[in-house]
């Protein structure tokens, strides 16, 4: 290659090169600084799950019954308030079959319990925060009772329901969590709370998502 024709070259390269920063510079970094945050308004929730039945052994499985208090459960939590007598229904089938029940407060005293989901003489109760393995017995009792399956029921979905069932999870029980017995304030935290617990990493492979009514015993 000539001379002449290498310093054309070298020219068109810088050329090209300016050309293309110039373009850079002037072009938004649109994608690079989108965050959920703005994505928020355009982001499509994901397809419903599927709902399964489930057939439950009673010598292996645990009824967890958390928070249905009147501190938590108020009144103006109306969707909480619905929940109640499914969850009695679900709460006496199981007592029937021999399920053993274990009860948890976030606060307060089992006298708090709402009258139709209490707990009697016996039924273990535990305290804590949404999670209730933390700090509490919760563990050891399942345990000592050979449970192998927990289902989980009461409220907040996004609290005491998710937390709980994810440590149940991640201690190699399997999990059953009914979606008409979980409650929140909104119906979007309810349906985060179900999507969670079937996507979560290591969580989701120990969940299924279910119906009251579809619960069944041998």
């Amino acid at each position: 290659m000539s001379v002449r024709a290498q310093k054309r070259l070298l020219i068109f390269s810088c050329s090209l090169a300016i050309s293309i920063c110039l373009a850079l510079a002037a072009t938004p970094l649109s994608c690079a600084a989108q965050t959920i945050v703005d994505e928020w308004n355009t982001v499509k929730a994901p397809p419903a799950p599927e709902l399964k039945s489930v057939t439950i052994d009673p010598k292996v499985t645990a009824l967890l019954i958390l928070d249905l208090q009147k501190q938590i459960c108020t009144p103006e939590r109306i969707r909480c308030q619905v929940s109640l007598p499914i969850v009695q229904g679900l709460l006496t089938r199981a007592r029937a079959k021999g399920v053993p029940v274990i009860y948890s407060l976030g606060r307060g005293t089992a006298a708090d319990i709402y009258s139709e989901v209490a707990p009697q003489a016996g039924e273990p109760l535990v305290t804590s925060g949404p999670d209730k393995f933390w700090g509490t017995d919760l563990e050891k009792i399942l345990k000592e009772k050979g449970i192998t399956t927990v289902i989980v029921v009461g409220t907040a979905a996004h609290g005491a329901v998710l937390y709980t069932a994810s440590g149940a999870a991640l201690r190699g029980l399997k999990v059953v969590v009914p979606v008409d017995g979980m409650s929140a304030d909104e119906a979007y935290t309810e349906q985060y709370t179900a999507w969670h617990l079937l996507n979560a990493p290591r969580v989701g492979a120990q969940v299924t998502l279910t119906r009251i009514d579809m619960i069944q015993y041998p």
